[in-house]
């Protein structure tokens, strides 16, 4: 049975962490009602607004959402007006914060990736994600215009090289899978096991660490043994903003790549009173 993630129940989980057994510097203040602004510093894609909106109500605070997940803002300008007690908003700020800003940072770096690669080509997320925000963070990747590939474990059978090197061989795995899956993913690490996984009905061949040069060969082996338009071509491995473009070039189907969850830049902005 697939498990529905809760999101709700995660978020107050995050504002729980942060608070502890209470904010006690908040506590000092006087009971009232304040108006606040979430403002970015730079351009960015926002990602995680609604996210925000639900930690604030958590608080009984009111949140007005003036750049939707999606939106792109420039410095300076407002993403969410919130009104409350000023306790209350003061409690749920970092955790707001941290969330909004890593996942437009997310957003962002993604959709730069986006932008440099045909609208053919896929950007997918890996799992490459910090335990706990796996959920949030392959969803700013969506958000940035990109795909979230496998969330689990159990989504899909993804055939490694440490999966062939406890013993069993490619093939051997591949027999096996097919006995209870229809659709799988193989990586391989040269052309001679990317044809193998071809000729055994594999979905999706994932090319790991193949220069585009590589990749190129790869493909045009398979095209020339009638195999390319049997699967999905996936590149990965030392993927990045300066290098994509390249990858582009190359016909796959799919570019995964890790740093856009693995090495975030969240976006520079702040709750002003």
């Amino acid at each position: 049975m697939t498990l529905k993630f809760n999101s709700k129940k995660q978020l107050a989980q995050f504002l729980d962490e942060d608070i502890g057994k209470g904010d006690i510097t908040s506590a000092l203040l006087d009971k009232k009602r304040i108006s606040v602004r979430i403002i970015s510093r730079e351009n960015a894609i926002v990602a995680g607004a609604s996210y925000a909106k639900e930690i604030f109500k958590l608080k009984k605070c009111h949140t007005r959402i003036l750049k939707k997940d999606g939106s792109r803002i420039k410095p300076n300008q407002s993403i969410m007006i919130i009104t409350g007690d000023a306790k209350n908003i003061l409690t749920c700020e970092r955790t707001v914060l941290n969330l909004l800003t890593r996942m437009s940072g997310i957003a962002t770096q993604t959709n730069e990736m986006v932008k440099k690669i045909p609208k053919k080509t896929k950007l997918y997320a890996t799992r490459k994600t910090a335990p706990g925000l796996r959920y949030f963070d392959k969803e700013a990747v969506e958000i940035g215009g990109g795909k979230k590939h496998r969330l689990r474990l159990d989504e899909m059978v993804m055939i490694k090289d440490n999966h062939i090197a406890v013993g069993e061989s490619l093939q051997t795995l591949i027999k096996k899978t097919k006995k209870k899956h229809i659709k799988f993913e193989v990586e391989v690490e040269n052309i001679e096991d990317a044809v193998l996984a071809a000729k055994e009905n594999a979905t999706i061949i994932m090319l790991d660490n193949f220069t585009p040069s590589q990749i190129k060969k790869a493909i045009k082996t398979l095209k020339d043994q009638k195999l390319r338009s049997k699967v999905k071509i996936e590149a990965s491995g030392g993927i990045n903003i300066k290098n994509i473009s390249k990858y582009g070039q190359t016909e796959v189907d799919i570019i995964s790549v890790g740093s856009i969850t693995n090495s975030v830049q969240g976006i520079d902005m702040s709750l002003e009173i």
